[in-house]
């Protein structure tokens, strides 16, 4: 089956819901059972099935259904956000004494959560180059390392790591791989078949596609599956049953929006590229870029995210340029319909690596608007910029 059908056809089942070709939302609390046996058997196992509103309802199974089959998952776990994903995965591997390998171009967030939270818990955590070779890595682990943390492309600056090498030699050492595929999806980047054991997604972003609901999913072997389940039912995570839906239904059509992404994503990366404020495009699909090699081997495609480097100017000349665009908010998130232009500053959260960069560095996401307005709108800000 190709991913086009599978998009359109997983996790459905429409005889179950009297022929509806959607699942109904549930909004769920409590589920009554018939009797003391019944109640008996669902308490003694409790992730099969319909057992209480927070383990999940018909639409989450659905949900996670068709997302586990888009990645060839032994199965899915829901969460209420990208972050919550994050913690969860993480917190299934957490343990007094733990040390964790996290790439030094991580979401800021996950940055956050190992350097607070786990940090108090006990957990150490050692950021690498996110360019770092297979040997480079296995120097670094050790006795008590229990994960390997990738994010590739990094959401920020876009490097990509050499995911097939650096699983392997973690699962020489009995070292669980994760990697955030958020920017790639299942549709352009299958991490479970480069050897990713635990494949997280802000599914806010291109599953949900439209900006309105905040969602997360943890794709699973079946070696990590229950481990991960069991986490986040112990940690009280779940997400709403609207948003869970809103989810369902994106998926559908993911295969009609990402193409229309990557390809003005690319139209906008190469029109930048050729003008004199621009300093450095990263995008990872443009031969231009450093591993462009390895998006060309692991990757079928390329997501509507991408980053420009300015040459240096005055911080009044930018906020010109971009406090006045038509087209492009400011505003942090990505992923949904609409183009989207952020200042991001890489330089704050690394450790391993340097981010050097004279100029400003531009985050941008190009939706699904007509590419022609979108350049239109960027050269009228440049023009801003120039003063």
């Amino acid at each position: 089956m190709k991913n086009a059908t599978r998009l359109v056809h997983a996790g459905r089942d429409p005889a179950a819901q009297q022929g509806m070709v959607n699942p109904p939302v549930y909004h769920a609390s409590t589920v009554l059972f018939e009797s003391l046996d019944a109640l008996e058997r669902a308490a003694a196992n409790p992730f099969e099935g319909v057992y209480y509103g927070r383990n999940g309802t018909p639409v989450q199974f659905a949900f996670e259904a068709a997302v586990a089959q888009m990645e060839g998952a032994f199965g899915a776990v829901t969460t209420c956000s990208g972050l919550a994903a994050i913690t969860v995965a993480l917190m299934s591997q957490a343990s007094q004494g733990a040390h964790f390998l996290v790439t030094d171009n991580v979401y800021g967030p996950t940055r956050k959560l190992c350097d607070g939270l786990l940090a108090r818990l006990g957990v150490t955590t050692e950021y690498f180059d996110p360019t770092i070779s297979a040997a480079e890595l296995e120097s670094r682990i050790g006795a008590q390392t229990r994960v390997v943390f990738l994010e590739a492309p990094g959401s920020l600056t876009f490097e990509i790591s050499d995911v097939p090498a650096l699983a392997d030699v973690a699962h020489r050492h009995g070292v669980t791989v994760m990697a955030d595929n958020t920017w790639a999806t299942p549709l352009y980047f299958n991490a479970l078949e480069h050897g990713v054991d635990i494949s997280i997604h802000a599914a806010t972003k291109y599953l949900v596609g439209h900006a309105d609901a905040m969602l997360g999913v943890i794709n699973c072997n079946e070696a990590h599956y229950m481990t991960v389940r069991k986490a986040a039912a112990g940690m009280g995570y779940c997400a709403g049953p609207d948003d869970i839906y809103l989810g369902l239904r994106g998926l559908r059509t993911l295969g009609q929006r990402l193409p229309v992404h990557q390809a003005n994503a690319l139209a906008l990366a190469d029109w930048l590229a050729a003008q004199p404020e621009v300093a450095r495009v990263l995008h990872p699909a443009r031969a231009d870029h450093p591993q462009h090699e390895l998006f060309t081997r692991d990757f079928s495609g390329a997501s509507g995210l991408f980053s420009i480097v300015l040459h240096p100017v005055a911080r009044e000349r930018l906020a010109a340029m971009l406090d006045h665009l038509a087209l492009f908010g400011m505003g942090f998130s990505w992923g949904g319909y609409e183009s989207l232009i952020l200042a991001v500053n890489p330089e704050r959260s690394r450790s391993a690596t340097q981010w050097a960069a004279a100029g400003p560095t531009l985050r941008i996401h190009a939706g699904l608007e007509d590419v022609d307005d979108l350049v239109e709108d960027l050269a009228a800000g440049l023009k801003r910029l120039r003063g």
